[in-house]
This record gives structure tokens, C-alpha cells and sequence, in this order.
């Protein structure tokens, strides 16, 4: 395989973000309604074996990190055995980075077979630690399943290990502290998330979001923050937190926008490759597959789908119009 993913831009795409289902187990507030979103049925999404070829012939155009995404990935009933598959392509940097976000909730008796598995890492998805309002939050009583979760992740051994917070006003900003002396205590890396335009009801207003500069007040306020900045094309702005070994980040995608060092690539449930998580447009890699296609077709339709990306997001763009797909058909 010949080429590289690189944009009109001059950004070389090394991440690839699959979302493996778009169903979820919970129903977040800031996500899809009560009710849920209409699913993709069986034949509409990629099997295993289809997954498996895009990925190496992703690796052959240069990707090197794959983040299993959902809705909640968990729920995929083959996924140890896919994340296996997944960690056993060879690059020719070596054996391709898997890791993985998830809610938690079935991740206590799945931490350590996905490990052993070859997952190098878990983000895991942690707004609120009060029982009440987690149920508020995501329509189910389930905060003792992610805890599980999250002490099942640090006996199986990985590191780092991410929570990811969505702050939203008038909801859960007053947990920052509580949220960050959590983690110090247990060893995890905590990133606060900036709510961005993505769910599917479309009723994102940014009066609501909880910015950058007022999580940093917050936390400065009460612990001794050091920047360390980007890493690499990381989302997160990352502090040390002094007296500490923990860090604290901020992925603050709506007010200070990290587009320009986007090196990340999403391949839907449904095998829609989408060069940005705000795109509108999508590259129907599923269709050229099951029409026929070679490797060589593929690859091509990968080249130009990421050559037509754009600069930015353009959230703040007066012209600005919500993707139709919801983060849980995405993948985030």
C-alpha cells in the first residue's frame, strides 16, 4: 500500500477512532433522549471481518493508533475477540496502539480479558460521583457498575487510565474539585470536556457550556496548577498539579480549538469514514466493499476523503450547522 492520509493542510493522519456500535447502555441527557435514537440494524453495520480489513489497510496508508468507540463498545459481543484481532496487525512501526472508551458499565468483568486481550489503555466516562445525579444524568442507576469498572481497570493493570468529564452549567460544575481529588487518590489522569454541538436531539446552546478558562479558575482556586500543554496532537491542554505525580487536562474543543494539529480519522459503526467529528460529509467505504472493491479502491477512497477535509470545525462560524449524526452514531 502506497500513500499516506495527509489533508489539503498539510495534517498526516496517524489516529483512527472506530465507533464499533452506536448503541449505548445509558441515555445521557447531553446525548439522545429518553427513548433513545433509532439503531443501525445488523446488516447495516461492518462485520468483524470487514472492520479488520480496513484497519490494515489503514495501517498500510499510515495510521499507527486505533480508540474503539461506541455508543458504548462494550456492548459489541465479540470484543474481546476483536480487540485481539485489531492488536495483532502489524504496522511497519510495530503492532498498532489500541485503546478504548467506554462508560464503564461492563467493564468490571471485561478489564482484564480485554487486557490480556492486548488493549493498552481505557478512557472511561465519569461526570458525576453522586448517585442521584448520575441517575438524573444518564436515565439509569448505574454509578456503582462504572466504579466497578474503574477499580476492575486499575487491578488489570492499565496506564494511564482517563476519565472524562462533560461539565455542563447548572449540572455537575460544582463536582470539579470532588471529581479531581478522586482521581489524585486512585492514580487516573482526569480530562474535563468542553460540551460540544453533538447530540441528537440538536439542542446544544453555548450558554450552557462550562468553558475552559472557568474549569482552570475552579481548579486553580484550589490546587497549584503547572501547564504542560499539548501533547503532541493530544485534544487535551494537560496540567501538573503540584504535590501531586497526578495531571489534570482540559479538551477545549469549542473555545480553543485544536484543529490545526488534528491528526484523527473516524470510521463509523456502519463503515462511513468521516475526516472530522463535525463533517457532513461521509466516505461509504461499506457500499465500495461489498460491491467488490479491492484493497487498492479502498485505499484511494481513504486518500481522498481525508483530502477534502477542512481547516477547522468552524463551531464559531456564523454559517455553523450541526453534523445530523448524534456522538453515539460517531464515535468520539
Amino acid at each position: 500500500m502506497t500513500g499516506e492520509l495527509v489533508d489539503g493542510w498539510g495534517r498526516t493522519h496517524r489516529d483512527l477512532r472506530i465507533s464499533l456500535t452506536d448503541r449505548c447502555s445509558l441515555r445521557c441527557t447531553y446525548c439522545m433522549p429518553a427513548d433513545g435514537v433509532p439503531w443501525l440494524s445488523t446488516s447495516e453495520m461492518l462485520t468483524t471481518d470487514e472492520l479488520l480489513r480496513l484497519v490494515r489497510i489503514a495501517t498500510g496508508l499510515g495510521i499507527r493508533e486505533v480508540r474503539l468507540t461506541g455508543g458504548e463498545p462494550l456492548l459489541r459481543p465479540d470484543i474481546v475477540d476483536t480487540v485481539a484481532r485489531i492488536a495483532d496487525i502489524d504496522t511497519a512501526d510495530g503492532p498498532l496502539d489500541v485503546s478504548l472508551t467506554t462508560n464503564g458499565l461492563r467493564l468490571a468483568g471485561l478489564a482484564a480479558p480485554l487486557r490480556d486481550a492486548g488493549l493498552a489503555r481505557v478512557n472511561i466516562s465519569l461526570d458525576t460521583l453522586r448517585r442521584t445525579r448520575f441517575i438524573e444524568l444518564t436515565r439509569r442507576d448505574k454509578l456503582a457498575e462504572v466504579l466497578a469498572g474503574i477499580e476492575a481497570a486499575c487491578a488489570a493493570g492499565y496506564a494511564p487510565i482517563k476519565l472524562n468529564t462533560l461539565l455542563m452549567r447548572g449540572v455537575n460544575e460544582d463536582e470539579v474539585v470532588d471529581l479531581v481529588d478522586f482521581a489524585i487518590d486512585r492514580g487516573l489522569q482526569l480530562r474535563f470536556i468542553e460540551h460540544m454541538p453533538l447530540d441528537a436531539g440538536h439542542t446544544w446552546n453555548r450558554s450552557q457550556m462550562v468553558t475552559a478558562e472557568e474549569i482552570l479558575t475552579t481548579l486553580s482556586a484550589r490546587f497549584d496548577l503547572v501547564p504542560q500543554g499539548h501533547d503532541g496532537a493530544a485534544p487535551a491542554e494537560t496540567f501538573a498539579i503540584s504535590g501531586t505525580d497526578a495531571t489534570v487536562g482540559v479538551i477545549a474543543s469549542v473555545t480553543r480549538p485544536f484543529c490545526g494539529a488534528c491528526d484523527r480519522v473516524r470510521l463509523t459503526s456502519d463503515g462511513q469514514l468521516r475526516n472530522c467529528l463535525f463533517a457532513h460529509e461521509e466516505s461509504d467505504l461499506r457500499s465500495l466493499m461489498r460491491s467488490g472493491a479491492d484493497d487498492a479502491r479502498l485505499a484511494q477512497a481513504m486518500i481522498a476523503c481525508i483530502a477534502r477535509k477542512r481547516p477547522g470545525h468552524g463551531i464559531d462560524d456564523p454559517a455553523f450547522v450541526q453534523p445530523r449524526r448524534p456522538m453515539s452514531a460517531i464515535g468520539g
